[in-house]
């Protein structure tokens, strides 16, 4: 990670440490719903995009963008929204995407890694620091 994708990192755990904390609560609810400590990616994409709406949790992901751009001096093209190509939530958790002048930045919140061989997905994570990553590409 270089020094602009960590000041971003740093500011986003700082500013908004209560929602990265809420997804990871959420994503523990998810998990808990299954039959053991792994599962199939269907008992993790929706019902997480479901406890996610449901808590509120899409609309604050947005805000996080802009303060994320903020740091590299940059502004976005549109205001983001709660839904794609802003706001999408995948297999391994909600993943926030921007385009900015000097390229497309990506955050993820990793509350969900997949195992292979075979193909499963486990819980990962349990502080906003361990689950949050940053990219600029």
């Amino acid at each position: 990670m270089n020094d602009p994708e960590r000041r971003v990192r740093d500011r986003l755990l700082a500013a908004h440490a209560g929602p990265l904390a809420a997804t990871i609560e959420r994503a523990d609810a998810v998990a808990a719903s299954w039959d053991g400590p792994a599962t199939r990616r269907e008992q993790v994409v929706e019902p997480l995009r479901a406890v996610l709406e449901r808590a509120g949790l899409l609309e604050r992901y947005p805000p996080m963008l802009v303060d994320a751009a903020e740091v590299l001096c940059s502004t976005l093209p549109a205001s983001p929204v709660a839904a794609p190509p802003y706001v999408t939530v995948t297999s391994r958790g909600p993943v926030l995407r921007a385009t900015l002048s000097e390229g497309r930045l990506v955050v993820r919140i990793d509350v969900f890694a997949v195992e292979r061989d075979p193909v499963r997905y486990v819980r990962r994570g349990r502080r906003p620091a361990d689950v949050l990553h940053v990219e600029r590409r």
